[in-house]
């Protein structure tokens, strides 16, 4: 059995602690599910300032994070804390995988389809809740998604022959998809009209708000992204908005996807959907259609 360890932490999305803690976690947790592993322990990263902020309100941050490690089937053994200027909060997990079986990012194949399981957008949306330009009920709204573990996605991929998988967090979905086409040796077409986005980013856009992300993860994918049909320059952003606690990005046999994410929405990933193909090319490149 493979032993998977990652490390993974973020500043608060949202102000609310207990959904803080979740969301820190269910990121955190993504990158065991995202090779094909299961979590099996997890140790809490905290920075706290105590001396300015209650000691109830890292009470609430732990016990959401202590709600997702259970979910999981994890263990917490415990943390480590550091007194910091700004909270921040995350997990450092480890997990086991089949040395068969484990799953990166480097090998989609010509002839795959690519099935996202979550919609995007939340990097704008956190930002704009933060600026006021989003009230904080409209963002409550879809926070169970953003918490939802990527468990139940992978476990019903397992069934299906997956050739490649990445989660979508800070790359946004533009860079995370290049890496793929990039290891993989191949160009990915995205279908722009298939994305799904959370209600009220491409509006947040719209209204001037954006990220500190959005400039960086453009860069990323300079001279090797080409676009292929029209798109206002909010829409365009969208594309390079960073995620906290994605979804999965899996490549898989063509003839299969559509099952797959039948599968997907049957066990309550509900807005899982094809999203691209996988073609050959002279350079690893992602297309937008």
């Amino acid at each position: 059995m493979a032993v998977i360890s990652t490390v993974d932490f973020i500043t608060p999305p949202v102000d609310d602690p207990v959904w803080f803690g979740r969301i820190a976690a269910a990121n955190a947790l993504s990158d065991v599910y995202a090779m094909g592993g299961k979590p099996l322990v997890a140790l809490n990263l905290v920075m706290f300032p105590s001396k300015k902020l209650d000691m109830g309100i890292l009470k609430g941050i732990l016990t959401g994070g202590f709600e997702k490690v259970l979910e999981a089937g994890a263990a917490l053994a415990g943390g480590h804390s550091v007194d910091d200027l700004e909270p921040k909060y995350g997990l450092a997990v480890t997990g086991s995988v089949h040395p068969d079986k484990v799953l990166t990012n480097a090998n989609a194949k010509p002839g795959d389809a690519l099935v996202l399981t979550k919609p995007l957008g939340t990097g704008v949306l956190f930002n704009a809740c933060r600026s006021k330009k989003l009230p904080f009920r409209e963002l409550e709204k879809i926070l169970p998604k953003i918490a939802m573990l990527n468990r139940t996605a992978m476990e019903t991929a397992f069934a299906f022959d997956v050739h490649s998988c990445t989660d979508i967090t800070g790359f946004g979905i533009m860079g995370h998809t290049f890496e793929m086409a990039k290891g993989s040796k191949v160009r990915i077409d995205l279908s722009y009209e298939r994305l799904i986005f959370h209600p009220n980013a491409l509006d947040m856009y719209r209204k001037g708000e954006t990220t500190g992300s959005n400039t960086a993860n453009r860069a990323i994918v300079e001279g090797f992204w080409e676009k292929k049909r029209q798109l206002s320059s909010d829409e365009e952003e969208l594309l390079f908005d960073p995620q906290t606690s994605g979804g999965l990005l899996l490549s898989l046999p063509a003839a299969r996807a559509e099952e797959l994410v039948r599968k997907l929405r049957l066990a309550g990933v509900e807005d899982a959907g094809v999203v691209g193909d996988v073609h050959a090319g002279e350079k690893a490149a992602v297309v937008v259609r």
